[in-house]
């Protein structure tokens, strides 16, 4: 796809991935909404994306709430009648063991990652089906793929998210609308600025930067696949864990609870 005049719409595009994401995108003649809790964040990043001549139009809307992203998309598609990317980038974590997080934190995951995406899908995908055209790209996690103690709760959100999204694709089948799945290893995010992982080392030598992920968000908006993970070779992990899933997942589950238990005794 030529994204010279397409409209992308980047949730969570304040920071991180969503604002590489809409840094890359405008690189390449895009016109770029962000949507973001933080309307001054918002507005820091259009100023970014002056210099490469696009339109920006920032959306102040928490995707966690229905009736804010019924409003949003009202607006949205009143000034461009219709979106033609759509990047599900909004999301957060709260670290803990089920037994310790309360029913609204666990509650509040889902809002945001799940139902979010669930929300903006809902709203867009009418227009993009009429015109026959569009692709949808939900930024995922490889915890998609892995139940891990700890982050149980923001994995099921992930689970969800790409059960969704296959079920969704063979629905849209011969409409001329995409749908592909973006499942980053960690990355180097505000995504662990969450007061639950003080206790946690934040990144990992292996952890990958924001930059690397939305080139890959760019990938997905013109790709026929439903994942693409990142880096490629993490694929590998995923295939052996689906396939050998008792040698594989003792051994994650162990290290993963031992880092868990670690951050209970500090």
């Amino acid at each position: 796809m030529d994204f010279k005049n397409k409209v992308v719409l980047i949730t969570g595009a304040s920071s991180g991935i969503g604002r590489e994401s809409a840094i890359e995108f405008a690189k390449l003649g895009a016109n770029i909404v962000l949507v973001s809790r933080t309307l001054e964040k918002l507005e820091q990043v259009a100023e970014e994306l002056k210099k490469f001549n696009v339109t920006t139009f920032t959306c102040q809307c928490d995707v966690a709430k229905k009736d804010q992203v019924k409003e949003m998309s009202k607006i949205v598609l009143d000034k461009f009648d219709s979106v033609d990317i759509l990047v599900n980038n909004a999301g957060f974590a709260i670290y803990g063991s089920v037994s310790d997080l309360s029913i609204e934190e666990i509650e509040s995951q889902m809002e945001t990652n799940y139902f979010g995406m669930v929300y903006c899908i809902k709203n867009f995908l009418p227009s993009m089906i009429d015109k026959k055209s569009g692709h949808i790209v939900n930024v995922a996690s490889v915890a998609a793929s892995f139940g891990l103690p700890g982050i149980a709760s923001y994995c099921a959100s992930k689970f969800a998210m790409l059960g969704f999204s296959e079920g969704l694709k063979h629905e849209l089948k011969n409409t001329g609308v995409g749908i592909t799945v973006v499942s980053p290893i960690m990355v180097r995010t505000n995504f662990f600025e969450h007061p639950s992982f003080e206790k946690m080392p934040k990144f990992s030598p292996t952890s990958l930067s924001s930059k690397t992920v939305a080139k890959a968000v760019l990938k997905a908006a013109n790709s026929p696949r439903l994942e693409i993970i990142v880096p490629s070779v993490v694929r590998g992990a995923v295939w052996f864990k689906n396939t050998f899933p008792y040698l594989i997942n003792p051994i994650l589950g162990k290290a993963f609870q031992k880092q868990l238990d670690s951050a209970k005794k500090d």
